[in-house]
């Protein structure tokens, strides 16, 4: 009986040490490709809510003031900054690109990567009309941006009211960082 537990045991070890070294391989053939595409998509997102001929320059900010922000890019043509931001909708993490005009008011969202319900909070990120209605209501939009619901000029997604908020509030985050540098 011992034997055969001995015996199970290391056939499991070596299933496992060859799928992990099957893994690491194609991880490392993989790496660089998945990094270039996931940089292409944040420079896409970026040209969507912010358009500058001459790039983006990383910008410091308070992190601890604003914890959902990843990182502030200043336009290198002056007119605005770029705001990445995760944070939580209603079936995960949402990360978002904002733009941010000199005039602190929103020229732009788009929502780079979400884990959001199919047909419902995925929409905020879709081609579909309704998410592209949904995202350019938030174009000129200032820091007291809100829902209807609460008083704001935002509709909410249909069935996905946690989601919109979590824009909505993502959003307002963004324009009160970029006041914050001053």
């Amino acid at each position: 009986m011992n034997n055969k537990i001995v015996k199970l045991a290391l056939v499991l070890f070596l299933i496992c040490a060859v799928t992990a070294g099957i893994l690491g391989v194609v991880n490392a053939l993989t790496y660089d490709r998945i990094y270039q595409m996931k940089h292409q998509k944040e420079f896409e997102a970026y040209a969507a809510v912010l358009e500058s001929s001459s790039g983006y320059t990383e910008t410091d900010f308070d992190k601890a003031a604003f914890p959902t922000v990843d990182s502030v890019q200043k336009s290198n043509d002056g007119n605005g900054y770029v705001v990445v931001s995760t944070f939580s909708g209603a079936q995960g993490s949402i990360t978002m690109a904002c733009g941010v005009g000199t005039d602190l008011k929103c020229t732009g969202i788009s929502i780079i990567e979400h884990s959001e319900t199919s047909g419902l909070g995925a929409v905020a990120a879709s081609s579909s009309e309704a998410g592209v209605a949904f995202r350019e209501q938030f174009v000129g939009q200032d820091g007291g941006i809100a829902l209807s619901k609460a008083g704001g000029s935002i509709d909410a997604l249909a069935g996905a009211t946690i989601t919109s908020t979590a824009v909505t509030n993502a959003t307002a985050t963004s324009i009160a960082c970029v006041a914050a540098l001053g």
